[in-house]
């Protein structure tokens, strides 16, 4: 799950956002409206963690924008302001889910993620291929009858490439979805995690590398 946390204070963005990547999410973070608005002109969010009361461009403006530009990102909205009225305004505005300060941190995970599952594609509830069978829910995979223990990293790059459905995945649609964007594009660590995932999937080998174009399963 691709996340934009926009909160311009800047420990409690930094914290939610390590806090989020810890769940497996990758996740960016705009400290003020305009940095907020420029990610999103970019990269598409499943979930933007938006605070309200924010610098150079409001969160208010952040959220009609993306109503405007007709975004399926979802948005939960942070404020200190708690009261009913407040939070009609921000759902009014365009916001999926709002959120008070100050808030438990399993609680926001779990509207994040309920969002995120609202703003994906429809998925079958497990995936099969070459012998493989991930299950996403359960954040299991089994070949042949097998468990195979993997890392977060890893899971998420077999299931971008199962979800391919045996088209070519680039290294850097691997470094969009399961990381995020501090990563050096540059980086060996989409080979390294293919190499560990290859060994632990064992023989006969079924994920090929196209070499200059990306990995196929």
């Amino acid at each position: 799950m691709r996340v934009l946390v926009v909160e311009d204070e800047r420990v409690l963005a930094d914290a939610i956002a390590t806090g989020l990547r810890r769940e497996a999410m990758a996740v960016d973070v705009a400290y003020d409206g305009a940095a907020a608005l420029e990610k999103i002109g970019y990269i598409d969010y499943d979930v933007i963690v938006l605070d309200r009361d924010l610098p150079k461009v409001h969160g208010d403006e952040v959220a009609r924008r993306l109503v405007a530009q007709r975004s399926a990102s979802r948005i939960i909205m942070l404020t200190a302001a708690g009261d009913v009225d407040d939070k009609v305004e921000g759902l009014e505005l365009g916001a999926d889910d709002y959120l008070a300060k100050p808030f438990v941190f399993v609680e926001l995970v779990a509207r994040v993620r309920a969002l995120g599952r609202r703003s994906a594609p429809p998925l079958p509830p497990v995936l099969e291929r070459a012998g493989v069978r991930l299950d996403p829910g359960k954040r299991l995979v089994m070949r042949e009858g097998r468990e195979v223990p993997l890392t977060k990293k890893e899971f998420a790059v077999l299931e971008e490439l199962m979800r391919a459905e045996g088209a070519v995945v680039s290294q850097e649609d691997l470094l969009d979805k399961a990381w995020d964007e501090h990563i050096d594009p540059f980086t060996n660590v989409v080979r390294v995690t293919m190499m560990t995932l290859r060994k632990k999937l064992g023989d006969p080998p079924i994920i090929e590398t196209v070499p200059g174009v990306g990995y196929r399963l």
